[in-house]
């Protein structure tokens, strides 16, 4: 039976909630519908970054000390209006959808303590929108020795499946943390593979006070230090073999050191390619088709430098495909909700190292 699922994303890169709507069995994908976003505003963002450093501190995935628990309700509240929003946009009602995918905000990533936590009420959230809620999707992997991420390569898989071209295919998603998903016949693989937007986010808004560079303009006047990615590359989990997964502030320790600001944006990017075109040995075959999401895809001289890095093999955003980008995350927890609704795996041992395929997602009704 076909779900009118509603998928709902907010990304490491504490931009704000992008919305998504999909008809599908969870299995394939019969419609994409319209999609929305509903930007953090700057005090909301300056809490998530609070949030974040205290969060560091948790041993508990359900405590809520300090600042985190004013961060989930705000989380919880911009999640509402963005459906509310959403709704209103396109002239529907709580009724016409079956079920909303809520991944909530992620503050705290360590799946080697089994320990993931991601803010956001999920039952709150159902009562204010009036929909059946899927929220806590990565809990039941970590507590079973998996990574917990990344979460998407079911729903890759699907939309991999619809092209008519040879693999292998790599789907990459570039948000704060950059993954990929290796799709080969029946062979999926995932990975966490480096830093995505982050470390450059960060690096922006320390140097320049902007959110992000965009269109990689700011780094295409600049020159990437190539010994300083070398050394960076070095660090012990780009050998590591899928699957694997990542903090946003894993790499928060790499310093670039005294550089002109158009240099450091140049080298953080180039970073962000190198360690994504670092997996390919690490993989079966080699892909022919690389497939770019989220934020990244955005970036010109991301994509530049990546082409540059992965040889004869094709670099493209998919938007070019017909995907949007921008929605396949929140697209992905629609779908990951209507799996979770018919106890199908959300994850596998070789996406997030699980023993076995596993299900996942609390309910929560209004």
């Amino acid at each position: 039976m076909m779900l009118t699922a509603l998928g709902l994303m907010s990304g490491t890169s504490l931009d704000g909630v992008d919305v998504a709507l999909i008809e599908t069995d969870g299995k394939q994908v019969k419609a994409f519908g319209p999609s929305g976003y509903r930007a953090y505003h700057p005090a909301e963002r300056n809490l998530l970054r609070q949030a974040l450093g205290e969060a560091v501190h948790l041993t508990q995935r359900d405590a809520r000390p300090g600042v985190l628990a004013e961060a989930e309700r705000a989380v919880t509240q911009a999640h509402a209006e963005a459906v509310a929003s959403f709704l209103t946009q396109n002239r529907m009602r709580p009724e016409d959808i079956d079920i909303v995918g809520f991944h909530g905000q992620t503050v705290l990533h360590r799946p080697e303590k089994r320990l993931t936590v991601q803010i956001g009420d999920g039952p709150a959230l159902a009562r204010a929108i009036h929909i059946p809620v899927m929220y806590d999707f990565r809990a039941a992997d970590v507590e079973a020795g998996g990574q917990g991420a990344p979460f998407v390569p079911v729903y890759h898989r699907a939309l991999a499946n619809s092209l008519d071209r040879e693999g292998p295919i790599v789907v990459v998603n570039i948000g704060g943390v950059s993954n990929i998903t290796y799709i080969d016949g029946d062979t999926l693989i995932a990975c966490d593979t480096g830093p995505g937007n982050a470390l450059l986010d960060d690096f922006m808004y320390r140097t320049m006070n902007q959110a992000f560079d965009a269109e990689g303009k700011f780094a295409a006047l600049g020159k990437a230090d190539e010994a300083w990615i070398a050394r960076a590359l070095e660090l012990p989990f780009f050998a590591l073999p899928p699957p694997k997964s990542l903090d946003r502030n894993d790499f928060a320790s790499l310093k670039l050191g005294d550089v002109a600001p158009a240099d450091g944006a140049a080298t953080l990017t180039a970073f962000t390619a190198a360690a994504i075109a670092r997996v390919v040995p690490l993989l079966p075959r080699r892909p022919r088709s690389w497939i770019v999401c989220g934020g990244g895809a955005r970036n010109l001289t991301m994509l530049r430098m990546l082409r540059e890095r992965v040889g004869s093999a094709t670099v493209e955003a998919a938007e070019i495909l017909g995907w949007a980008s921008d929605a396949i995350e929140a697209q992905a927890f629609g779908f990951l909700a209507a799996r979770g609704l018919k106890g199908l795996p959300l994850s596998y041992p070789a996406t997030t190292g699980v023993p076995m395929p596993m299900t996942g997602g609390v309910i929560a009704r209004p």
